[in-house]
């Protein structure tokens, strides 16, 4: 029986480790590797934004990319339609350098073949296909869902210049994309325009790119450009035009005048005025404005609205209205004109004399003294072509006494005929005179004479004549005898020389005769009247 001593030491054999098989080795690469890949795409995955249109023309999924400066930054990955079947939403997927560009202000936009404002637009697209076209805005905030532009933006965000806001009556010829002039240079174009809220008018924004957007101050005029200005008034014909592009589609010029006290440009969204005409944009701004009204009695033909008033050939107003109005105490009807009076005008500009202003403290007795001189209203033809009238203001020393009357608002200045109507008064003056006549007792007194005229002379064609040529016969048979009878003695020629002296005076009076009845034919039928002693 052995013993414990005789028992063999244990000895202490490792555990064999677990090893892997090369066969995974591959896969499980693979799988590391994918999963490295996953991460990269989710770390370099871009923002996703949702873009909405009025239509989905251009646009599919998968196929439509975003660029911004004709980079693609992004790809249109689903098109469906909004909840309220309205709109059409694309959702697209941008690249991660793209997030700090999805501000509040970005602008979205389908680039396609377009014509607009005299300029054609992606042309480009005909052969690649539309793509959604990317502006950056300038906005703090960011954003993912964006309202997309119909037609694409005049200018980038990025281009130097600023924008201004101009209001008018109508839109005239004024389309996005038209030019905007500055001394017949094209330097902006506008961007939109939208109907006011009240209806009473239209707003317009235009960009003016730089540098030229330093010639915009605060007393710059916008006016309307578009197609061929003609104007035919009192002061002749006129044409006005900036270029072809602006007769074939409009647009808009601006102007500093050169009476502008301002040197400062302006801000951006400064708001001005669009006039519409350059005539009108250019006219002097009156600072102080009066308000009168000339009553005409007679027709005011040819006088139209925005008239000028003259004084001595120098505008000093315009017409601002024109009305009719009964007087039920005269029970005559008068053509009331409204008239707008710059006082400032009247002010002298001569030499040291003091610039602008009124004439004198108080209007009132001041235009009542000229009026007392003769100042007075009155319509004058301002063009033979056109007929066109104007007011014309002068003094008239004849004309009857009259004032101002300044319980009337406005008040009402006293008028004189004009030239033409004196004429035509006194015309008619006459024509009435002509009328009472007794024209048919005149005729008939007329007809009566000539009868007995005509009848004298049948008495002296039967009478006097035949007589006369009896007379002028003996006279001529006298004349043979006493020429047949002429003998040299003395006696005879005595004798002759007697009957000679004698058919002298029987001429004479036959001369006689005749100058009587020439003077008084009427001695024929009663004789000849007694000398009255």
């Amino acid at each position: 029986m052995s013993t414990p001593d005789d028992m063999p030491d244990a000895e202490v054999v490792p555990r064999k480790r677990w090893r892997i098989p090369w066969v995974w080795v591959v896969p499980a690469v693979a799988v590391v590797i994918g999963i490295w890949l996953a991460v990269q795409a989710v770390l370099e995955q871009g923002p996703t934004v949702t873009i909405s249109f009025k239509t989905g023309e251009g646009i599919e999924a998968g196929k439509t990319k975003i660029k911004f400066k004709d980079v693609d930054i992004g790809l249109v990955k689903s098109v469906a339609l909004s909840q309220d079947y309205t709109r059409v939403v694309a959702t697209a997927e941008l690249t991660r350098d793209a997030a700090k560009m999805l501000v509040e202000d970005t602008r979205f936009w389908v680039v396609r073949p377009r014509v607009a404002g005299g300029s054609v637009s992606g042309i480009g697209t005909l052969l690649s296909g539309a793509y959604i076209g990317m502006d950056i805005g300038h906005a703090k905030r960011d954003r993912r869902d964006y309202v997309g532009l119909e037609t694409p933006p005049v200018f980038a965000s990025d281009v130097p210049g600023r924008k201004f806001i101009l209001k008018a009556a109508d839109l005239g010829s004024v389309d996005v994309g038209a030019p905007v002039y500055f001394r017949r240079l094209q330097v902006g174009q506008v961007t939109s325009f939208e109907l006011d809220k009240d209806g009473s008018g239209v707003t317009v924004h235009v960009f003016i790119n730089a540098p030229y957007d330093r010639y915009v101050n605060a007393d710059s005029r916008f006016w309307q450009a578009g197609g061929i200005d003609v104007t035919l008034g009192t002061d002749g014909l006129k044409v006005n035009t900036q270029s072809l592009v602006s007769i074939l589609i409009g647009g808009l010029a601006f102007e500093t005048p050169a009476v502008s006290l301002s040197f400062a440009e302006a801000p951006p969204d400064t708001t001005f005025n669009l006039f519409s005409t350059r005539a009108d944009a250019l006219r002097v701004q009156e600072h102080i404005v009066d308000t009168y009204v000339f009553a005409f009695e007679g027709s005011v033909r040819g006088l139209a609205v925005g008239a000028p008033v003259e004084f001595r050939g120098i505008p000093i107003g315009e017409v601002s209205a024109i009305y009719t109005r009964f007087d039920p105490v005269t029970k005559r009807i008068s053509i009331p004109v409204e008239v707008k009076i710059y006082p400032e005008r009247f002010t002298s500009r001569f030499a040291t004399a003091p610039k602008g202003g009124r004439m004198a403290t108080d209007r009132h007795a001041l235009a009542d003294l000229l009026v007392e001189r003769g100042l007075r209203g009155q319509l004058r033809t301002g063009s033979l072509l056109t007929g066109q009238l104007y007011v014309s203001m002068d003094f008239f020393p004849n004309a009857k006494k009259a004032s101002i009357d300044w319980d009337r608002t406005p008040p009402e200045m006293p008028t004189t005929a004009s030239g033409l109507e004196s004429l035509q008064d006194s015309v008619n003056r006459i024509m009435a005179r002509i009328d009472k006549l007794p024209i048919e007792e005149l005729t008939a007194s007329a007809r009566q004479t000539l009868n007995n005229t005509s009848l004298l002379m049948r008495n002296l064609n039967s009478d006097v004549v035949p007589q006369a040529a009896n007379t002028l016969a003996a006279a001529r048979a006298a004349l043979d005898a006493a020429h047949s009878t002429l003998m040299p003695d003395s006696g005879l020629q005595q004798d002759t020389a007697e009957a000679i002296r004698e058919l002298t005076r029987t001429a004479a009076s036959f001369r006689s005769l005749a100058d009587y009845l020439q003077q008084h034919p009427e001695a024929l039928l009663r004789g000849k009247p007694e000398d009255k002693k």
